[in-house]
């Protein structure tokens, strides 16, 4: 099975921007050369080529191949940035501005999606075609809405939430809406999404079996984590138990497979973004794409290691340190750290050369470098093409598991965590934590629970994400801790935990206003 965007995404794209010509005599003339919403939306064919452009948002410079990882990364203290580049460099440091690439960037790839998404909604349910691959395609539609508007909220709280293709130019400058507002719009489209997708893709055919295609279990999964935002710990568990109880994913035996293309969506992975340097080479920053657009990803070259990459992204010691604080069951140091970074140790080796002797009389020498997501080890002599076809997974098994384990430990059922959690441990060959901290209390579960999930999802993009919902920042001692390990935090401002709106936006829609202290 061909991954989604081995397809001519290109074709699939254009085809989805609509335009009509006029003449003096006749104003309603249809320019033959280009498509309109009468003309294109017709077939099943149609409504498989427009949800594969909704997919196309994910692999675009906002979204993950580039600048999400960034911003998810960055503000975390697993992550630290001395980038030369300001966008970056004071992302972590919360001081991007309003007219910053930044702020916008995000914005704009996520706002192509939601378009393309709604136009999927208004468009397919009037097509005659196959019902159960309609089913599918709309199922779709909703679960990369949901995901798109996830991120909208996740990432600048309060904004507009157009539902349908504008009509008309009132339709321009929609009215922006409560966080809360917009998480139970995502809520409803992970609802919905699951009712309609497959648990599997397998045997449905040759129209839509791609591999990357979102399931059943990743719309309950991401339902589950949106409840978890929202502190509805009851139906967040409910989703989470039910995606386990699918039976269909597994964590990997090997914590490396998840990170690199030697094992692409494997048994562990719920929803990844599927990256290629297969098909077009020209970099993919966004946009409407041509022919040789490609679907790789720039995240390898913007987090690799100095003379490798450009190193704007690196692991803080805070996290180096904390992979140290317990041995394996044999005495060794938990597998995930030398699969996290590159460090300066014996017979360490990136890109095909001895770390020590790449970085010999540099301050390099006890610097840490990302290794998940880089291409280090696959024969590449460095990431200077930019082009890495790297999936990145969104949601991993392993998530489900310990995002289940926080819901009980916070439902008061502490004991009953401890299961999910150890399934996570076994692999790193960690101690039963039932062994060795008997008898949590809740307070207690809740900072082991960090602590696991800070060491299984470092450079994930997730840490970011715990610290905000489990209120932190508003806590002045979990603050005074955060700073001490990361002193990017020194220069948090309250409410700068979300990026400032768009200056663009603010100065064309007259129904937003801009988030505080920005």
């Amino acid at each position: 099975m061909k991954k989604i965007f081995n397809k001519n995404i290109a074709a699939i794209t254009l085809l989805l921007v609509f335009t009509v010509s006029c003449k003096k005599s006749d104003l309603n003339t249809v320019n033959p050369n280009a498509q309109t919403t009468q003309t294109f939306w017709n077939t099943g064919d149609d409504a498989v080529k427009g949800i594969n452009a909704v997919y196309g948002s994910l692999i675009i410079d906002g979204s993950y191949m580039r600048f999400t990882p960034v911003i998810q990364n960055t503000r975390g203290d697993d992550a630290t940035s001395n980038s030369p580049w300001d966008q970056i460099y004071n992302c972590g440091k919360f001081n991007i501005i309003s007219t910053g690439f930044t702020s916008s960037i995000a914005w704009t790839a996520y706002y192509q999606g939601v378009l393309r998404a709604n136009e999927v909604l208004q468009y397919v349910p009037k097509i005659n075609m196959d019902a159960d691959l309609k089913n599918r395609v709309l199922g779709q539609a909703y679960f990369l809405r949901g995901l798109y508007y996830f991120h909208l909220a996740d990432f600048y709280k309060n904004v507009p939430m157009p539902l349908t293709p504008a009509a008309g130019p009132a339709d321009y400058t929609a009215k922006q809406q409560p966080q809360s507002v917009v998480w139970q719009q995502v809520i409803s489209d992970f609802k919905n999404a699951a009712s309609l997708l497959p648990v599997s893709y397998a045997n449905l055919g040759t129209v839509d079996n791609q591999v990357g295609r979102a399931t059943k279990g990743a719309a309950m999964a991401f339902l589950g984590k949106t409840y978890l935002f929202t502190k509805d710990f009851n139906n967040a568990a409910t989703q989470f138990k039910a995606v386990i109880d699918l039976g269909v994913y597994s964590l990997m035996p090997n914590y490396y497979d998840n990170f690199f293309t030697n094992s692409e969506n494997n048994a562990e992975s719920v929803f990844e973004v599927q990256f290629t340097r297969d098909g077009g080479t020209d970099l993919g920053w966004g946009g409407d794409p041509g022919s040789t657009w490609g679907h790789t990803s720039a995240r390898a070259i913007t987090f690799g290691a100095f003379s490798f990459g450009f190193g704007d992204v690196q692991p803080t010691r805070a996290l180096y340190n904390d992979y140290l604080l317990e041995p394996t069951k044999t005495g060794g140091v938990d597998p995930r750290l030398d699969v996290t970074m590159y460090y300066n140790k014996p017979g360490e080796m990136l890109y095909g050369q001895s770390f020590a002797a790449a970085y010999a009389g540099s301050s390099s020498m006890s610097a840490l470098f990302c290794h998940k997501y880089e291409n280090g080890d696959s024969g590449q002599p460095n990431e200077y093409d930019w082009r890495s076809g790297i999936n990145e997974r969104m949601m991993r098994y392993a998530d489900v598991l310990l995002m289940y384990a926080e819901c009980l430990n916070e439902l008061g059922s502490t004991a009953q965590a401890y299961p999910y959690i150890q399934q996570v441990r076994d692999r790193a060959n960690l101690a039963n934590l039932a062994t060795i901290s008997p008898g949590m209390t809740q307070s207690q579960m809740r900072d082991q629970i960090a602590h696991e999930r800070f060491l299984e999802f470092s450079l994930e993009g997730h840490r970011f994400d715990d610290i905000v919902r489990w209120g932190w920042l508003q806590d002045p001692a979990k603050l005074a801790w955060l700073k001490s390990r990361d002193p990017e935090f020194n220069t948090y401002q309250p409410g700068r935990e979300y990026l400032p709106i768009p200056l663009g936006e603010l100065q064309t829609n007259p129904n937003v206003v801009q988030n505080p202290t920005y």
